[in-house]
């Protein structure tokens, strides 16, 4: 699988194109599709088919909105797996805008505001380069959160997830019950933990050995 990107775009970000490694599809006469999405700031998502697009897969962002271009020939399964996909990767792409420590404090005392009542209040939030076994970490008696630098570039939702796992560790040491139930509160959190795992799943794969010199 290879990603790249698009030509020009009036949306602020480039557009990602993929090109899908997959089998055979049914045919479906081309047309456009405009729902809701799972992205992270929830704009609305148009699907274009285009019976002209052999092979490629893209997206971008126009105004309010999310345009994914697909083949055609795709079924509804394939362009609901990739529609997630395309969404993953603008978000991603967007996160690279990294935020500085006073940012991150500005948008952790949102979530706090909006998911838990405004009842943990850090007093700093900031990037650490030094967690590489672990997405974050903090310390109550300090009211300190500190996320590893791996995080930057991954989707927002992501990043939220973390930062909200350790407001919740304000509020309650462990991992107990009434921890999770904290967490409970947003609605991305299997999202966000399955693609935490999925990283590091990734990450213990074997790598693949160099080709032999001839």
């Amino acid at each position: 699988m290879r990603w790249r990107k698009g030509g020009a775009s009036s949306a602020a970000f480039e557009p990602i194109t993929f090109e899908p490694r997959s089998g055979g599809t049914s045919a479906r006469r081309a047309g456009t599709v405009l729902g809701v999405s799972a992205d992270p700031q929830q704009r609305a998502v148009e699907v274009r088919r285009s019976a002209r697009r052999r092979r490629t897969v893209s997206a971008y962002r126009e105004g309010d909105r999310t345009v994914v271009l697909i083949p055609a020939r795709m079924s509804e399964a394939e362009e609901q797996r990739w529609v997630g996909v395309m969404l993953d990767k603008l978000a991603a792409q967007e996160s690279r805008r990294t935020l500085g420590d006073a940012e991150l404090t500005e948008r952790a005392e949102r979530l706090s505001d909006q998911y838990f009542g405004a009842r943990a209040r850090p007093r700093s939030v900031r990037w650490v380069t030094n967690q590489n076994t672990r997405w974050g970490s903090c310390t109550p008696a300090e009211g300190s959160i500190r996320l590893s630098h791996r995080l930057q570039g991954m989707p927002e939702y992501v990043v939220d997830y973390v930062l909200l796992h350790e407001l919740a560790h304000l509020l309650v040491p462990g991992h107990g019950p009434r921890f999770w139930e904290l967490l409970e509160a947003y609605p991305r959190t299997e999202r966000a933990r399955g693609y935490l795992e999925g990283v590091v799943a990734a990450e213990r794969l074997p790598k693949v050995p160099a080709a032999r010199e001839e």
